[in-house]
């Protein structure tokens, strides 16, 4: 090794000229100085060109330094998929501020605890869910708690019941702001932008710091990983406040695309907007598309051109991904958590798969694969030796990665932020597998195994096998006590609107029905012994709670 000095690091030092932070905002200043004019939204009637996305922030922001909002403050928004929420991910962190998505189906009790947890000083909230933020800020102040200030907001295209709550709309404040306020940098892209809440299934939730690198490269992961090109039609199925959209409202300023906004997922007002903005590309959970493939032909007449979806979820159906071939859309499928910016690995298609058959293609294109472009590591490692497992498509190990696009950690929890980074590397808790290729799939979350007679059962491979039924709309396998084998699959189905039984007789012979279907398609110790139809609980993104599931179980299983 030369111990002479290095010439490359003398008098060739970052400086304002060659070093600036990255940082997603400076994607909204490329797209409002190169297409000013472009239509950057679109909502109902309204129509915003990216130099008033841009000018709209910027008042959002000089109004939230107005209130003394900056470094080390969070501003948090309950809002649906429309303008204010797009300009948050912007003003917000242009005044410095960190922005907090709040999921706008989150308990009163829930909303208050991480309103608190997060110290959030400013609350923009919309009308819509004005009943929960009422009774979270009752909440907050019984408590003794800080209270956030209130910002309205009366979306002209909701007409519901709700009530105002503080004392300024959220046009009338933003009509206060310097239109010219140029917005602050963060100082270090390391900086936070970002708090996203998990889903607390178990304890309270935390809290995922994202920061400004991490975010400005997964939106341009994005435009690598989706091959999305310039002008995109996005429409907006996905919750914006579900990791920040995955990183879409930024990825969009990359490309300067239009954002087709959209309050609640409905079939019909999809394609129907589909039709109308020729929508070329949207996002959701494995349920949102299942709900597009069940739709009535009817309506999903007049879509002729070339329809781009993305597909995220613990492990999305073979029966979906069959499903959205055959409507014509194409799928890619990524996989990611709330800890890594959402997605940050995805299955890359190669030019062979699409001559093969479908059911390989299916198998293919079913797996999570491997690391985006902008991730440095994704792989199965055993969470013992911290090992790869063999890429032999059968040996289970942990799911996990490493590289720019991780989390910050977990705000005010150290704990818990030290054994997710434990021996360097981000645990997820997904049990998958490696595939020669070296692409992953994912076999399970380790608490949803069923563990029966000490065979390991896939409740996702079970899952796979239900959704091949012709009557199954949704489906979630969870384990249920047995004395024999300690536990066994119990499923739970949701059926589709032309599948509905008439009495109890229909009802019994189509479970078992099912469970013989299942029959050919597992070993039979992996067949569910117990199928129940019901409308399955679910997360504003579409996934199914199994832990309320579970619940269900264990109290019948108690009172048995």
């Amino acid at each position: 090794m030369p111990t002479h000095p290095n010439p490359y690091r003398q008098d060739l030092d970052r400086n304002a000229a060659n070093h600036v932070p990255l940082t997603p905002l400076s994607l909204l200043d490329w797209a409002a100085d190169i297409f000013p004019e472009r239509c950057a939204v679109i909502h109902g009637a309204l129509r915003l060109s990216w130099a008033q996305v841009r000018e709209r922030s910027r008042r959002l922001a000089s109004a939230l330094r107005a209130m003394d909002i900056g470094e080390g403050d969070t501003v948090a928004v309950m809002l649906p998929n429309t303008p204010p929420m797009a300009e948050a991910h912007f003003g917000v962190p242009m005044s410095r501020a960190v922005l907090h998505c709040i999921n706008t189906r989150l308990d009163a009790a829930t909303v208050a605890f991480v309103l608190d947890h997060s110290d959030s000083k400013v609350l923009i909230a919309d009308r819509e869910f004005s009943p929960t933020v009422k009774v979270a800020l009752e909440q907050l102040r019984a408590q003794g708690k800080r209270v956030p200030a209130v910002i309205d907001v009366d979306d002209p295209e909701y007409d519901g019941p709700g009530e105002r709550l503080g004392p300024i709309e959220y046009e009338t404040f933003i009509a206060g702001g310097n239109a010219s306020f140029a917005g602050l940098a963060p100082e270090d892209e390391w900086d936070a932008i970002g708090l996203n809440y998990t889903s607390g299934t178990t304890g309270n939730p935390k809290g995922v710091v994202v920061h400004h690198r991490g975010a400005y490269l997964n939106a341009l992961g994005n435009v690598l990983s989706w091959n999305l090109p310039r002008h995109p039609v996005y429409l907006w199925t996905l919750p914006m406040f579900h990791c920040n959209g995955w990183c879409f409202p930024w990825t969009l300023a990359a490309v300067a695309g239009t954002s087709v906004c959209l309050r609640k997922v409905d079939a019909a007002l999809i394609f129907s907007l589909m039709r109308e903005h020729r929508v070329s590309h949207y996002c959701g959970a494995p349920i949102v598309h299942s709900l597009l493939i069940s739709a009535p032909a009817a309506l999903r007449s007049g879509i002729d051109w070339p329809v781009k979806a993305m597909v995220a979820g613990a492990a999305p159906p073979a029966a979906m991904i069959e499903g959205m071939a055959t409507l014509g859309f194409d799928v890619t499928h990524v996989y990611g958590l709330t800890e890594v910016y959402g997605p940050s690995a995805a299955c890359a298609k190669h030019d062979d798969w699409a001559v093969r058959p479908l059911a390989e293609q299916v198998d293919l294109n079913g797996r999570q694969g491997t690391r985006t472009q902008v991730q440095e590591g994704c792989t199965v490692l055993d969470p013992q030796t911290m090992q790869e497992v063999p890429r032999d498509g059968q040996t289970m190990g942990e799911v996990m990665f490493r590289g720019n696009v991780v989390m910050k950690g977990y705000l005010k929890n150290p704990k818990a932020t030290q054994e997710a980074f434990a021996d360097g590397w981000f645990h997820t808790g997904d049990l998958g597998v490696l595939h020669p290729d070296g692409y992953v799939k994912l076999k399970d979350r380790a608490k949803d195994i069923i563990i029966s007679g000490g065979e390991n059962i896939s409740s996702i491979e079970v899952e796979d096998a239900l959704y091949k039924h012709p009557a199954v709309m949704a489906a979630a396998v969870v384990a249920r006590p047995d004395d024999k084998w300690g536990e066994t699959p119990m499923a739970f189905v949701e059926l589709r609107a032309d599948h509905q039984p008439a009495d109890a007789a229909a009802e019994a012979a189509l479970a078992q029905a099912i469970i013989e279907h299942c029959r050919v398609h597992l070993a039979r110790f992996k067949c569910p012994r117990e199928v129940r139809f019901t409308e399955l609980p679910k997360t504003s993104t579409g996934k199914i709670q199994k832990h309320l599931l579970r619940a269900q179980v264990k109290s019948a299983s108690a009172i048995g």
